[in-house]
This record gives structure tokens, C-alpha cells and sequence, in this order.
């Protein structure tokens, strides 16, 4: 039973007391926490210099997802359409095409990043609490902001990120980085009191990677706000065995992305097509009654839309247990 203290703190944290326990409720059977990462539908048409917010809700209440790890890239302004240019008029005569060359395309998508990095530096932490509304109202849950940090981030615009993930109400913020990326995040994340979840690739012949169980522990000794968001679709094609890693490794695992690809660097598939032992990670999950959050996330070629194939995973997950 919630106490007037109880009820305080979560009026507080912004999250909606019929929220905090729908989204426990409605998340899977059997208590399991289970939600979506809206990388999933990073295919969804954007419109230029907008985000997609309104566009992630309406698919996530397709879906019935009710807890989430929203990606950076929702909440940020979409770049100019990259897609083919608009073809000239039939003539009998027509111009020649001219691709433009490597040094052009190299400056436009500098040009872009560039752009980015001003939007992040100039827009105030009210647009993020905006979000933040915006999914509350829609009753959907956030569970981590993933920010996914290369070598083009500025200190500033790493800060900027922690700001952001505070004012969206988190306390996780979540990347697919490297180790050298993965070091520069150590004082922010100290700064910020926040845990930084680490998500691991399959790249286990690239020495600066965070993909194999010995990068796993070099990357964790960082920092004591470090955990592993583990990827077990990426973790199966690195050859590692998810229910082992798991069950030996759960204390330091914040939240689990669930896939489904083949061993040997191979391919995603649809769920219950590749080698990833989805059904063995949940049911494992359920029995040792292990408080790790699950998202789904869509990477296969599906012949749906990307709501579609979202739900359809979604869906897969929740009668696997």
C-alpha cells in the first residue's frame, strides 16, 4: 500500500500514479517488465527539422507497450531527406546525372552533424520536459534515454545529453558506444548520479569494442554508475550463451534488449527464427524473479511496417511466457 510519502515521490519523479502501476501491470505476464526500445522504429517517415514523438506514441499504443527506452533521435530534429532527388521532367534531350562525389557527400553529412550539435547546445531542457508530458499523457512508462556517443560528441553536447535524460525523468541513460567512448562518460555520469547502461555489439575482433565478456568487465570497472544494457541477439552472434551470461552476470546487467540473430556475426531474424534464445531469456527472467526491465527491439527486414513488426515481437515475447 502506497504511503502520502510514497504518493509524494512519484507525483514528484512526474510520473502519474495510474501510469507507474498500469505500466507494471500491462507490461508481460507473470510481473515480467517488458517494453520496446523506439530505436525499433527508427524507419518511420520523418518530416526535416522535426521530431517524432506524436509518431512513437501512436505506435506504441499500437504495440501496447507500456514501458520504454526512448532513443535520442525521437526527441531531435530529423535531418534533410537524404532519399533520391526528385527526377527531372521527361525531355528528349535530358541532362546528365551527376552523383555528387565523396568530398560532397562527406561535407553534407558534416553539415548535418554540425547542425545537430547547435540544436542540441541552444534547445532548453523545456522541450525535453515537453516529451516527458507527452508520454505521460499517452501513459507510457520511461525507463532510459539512449544516446548512442561516438568520437563527434563535444563535451558540451555530452552534458547537454545528461540534462536532457534528468529533465525526461530518468536515471538511466543508455548507449551503444565504445570503451574509449564509454571513459570519456565516467565524470558525467558522476557529475549526474545517473547510471550509464553500456549496450554491447558483436564486434568481437575490434579491440576498442564493448562486445566480449572481458571488455564487459574492463568497461564496468570504469565507473560504480556502470551496468550492462545486454543485447542478446548481439551477444548470441559474438558466440556467447545468453541464459549462462545471464544467470552468472544479472547484478551487473541494468536492462536487456531482445533479438533474434544467428551465431557467427549473423543476421537478425524474425523472433523464433534465429539461434538467440528469447523464450529461454524470459522464462528465466520469470523464475529467478530478476528486477531486469526487457525491450524489444525490431532489427530484422520485416514485410510489415515498423508498427507492425513491433508488435508482432511484442507480441512473440509475451506468449513465451
Amino acid at each position: 500500500m502506497l504511503t502520502r510519502r510514497d504518493f509524494g515521490k512519484i507525483a514528484l519523479a512526474g510520473l502519474p500514479l495510474c501510469a507507474a502501476r498500469r505500466a507494471a501491470a500491462d507490461s508481460a505476464p507473470s510481473g515480467l517488465r517488458l517494453g520496446v526500445d523506439t530505436y525499433s522504429y527508427r524507419d518511420l517517415l520523418r518530416i526535416p527539422g522535426r521530431d517524432n514523438v506524436d509518431e512513437v506514441i501512436k505506435a506504441l499504443q499500437f504495440a501496447g507497450a507500456r514501458e520504454i527506452e526512448l532513443h535520442s533521435a525521437n526527441t531531435e530534429p530529423a535531418g534533410p531527406n537524404s532519399g533520391p532527388a526528385v527526377p527531372p521532367p521527361p525531355s528528349a534531350y535530358p541532362p546528365p546525372v551527376k552523383p555528387p562525389s565523396p568530398e560532397e557527400v562527406a561535407a553534407a553529412k558534416l553539415a548535418v552533424r554540425n547542425s545537430l550539435r547547435r540544436w542540441r547546445l541552444a534547445t532548453p531542457m523545456a522541450a525535453h520536459e515537453a516529451f516527458r508530458s507527452r508520454f505521460q499523457a499517452a501513459e507510457i512508462s520511461l525507463f532510459a534515454y539512449r544516446v548512442d556517443y561516438d568520437e563527434q560528441f563535444t563535451d558540451e553536447e555530452i552534458e547537454v545529453t545528461f540534462q536532457q535524460a534528468k529533465a525526461l525523468g530518468v536515471r538511466t541513460v543508455a548507449s551503444l558506444t565504445s570503451l574509449s567512448g564509454a571513459r570519456r562518460l565516467v565524470p558525467f555520469a558522476q557529475k549526474h548520479e545517473m547510471t550509464v547502461a553500456l549496450h554491447n555489439t558483436a564486434k568481437t575482433k575490434d579491440e576498442d569494442a564493448i562486445a566480449t565478456p572481458q571488455s564487459f568487465r574492463t568497461a564496468l570497472a570504469l565507473s560504480k554508475n556502470f551496468r550492462l544494457n545486454l543485447d542478446i541477439g548481439n551477444l548470441t552472434a559474438a558466440n556467447y550463451e545468453a541464459v549462462a551470461f545471464i544467470q552468472e552476470n544479472h547484478a551487473s546487467i541494468s536492462h536487456i534488449q531482445i533479438k533474434d540473430r544467428t551465431r557467427n556475426g549473423g543476421a537478425n531474424e524474425r523472433f523464433g527464427d534465429g539461434d538467440t534464445p528469447v523464450k529461454d531469456v524470459l522464462a528465466l527472467i520469470r523464475e529467478k524473479r530478476l528486477p531486469i526491465p526487457v525491450f524489444v527491439e525490431y532489427e530484422y527486414i520485416g514485410l510489415g511496417t515498423p508498427q507492425e513488426e513491433v508488435r508482432k515481437c511484442l507480441a512473440f515475447a509475451k506468449a513465451s511466457v
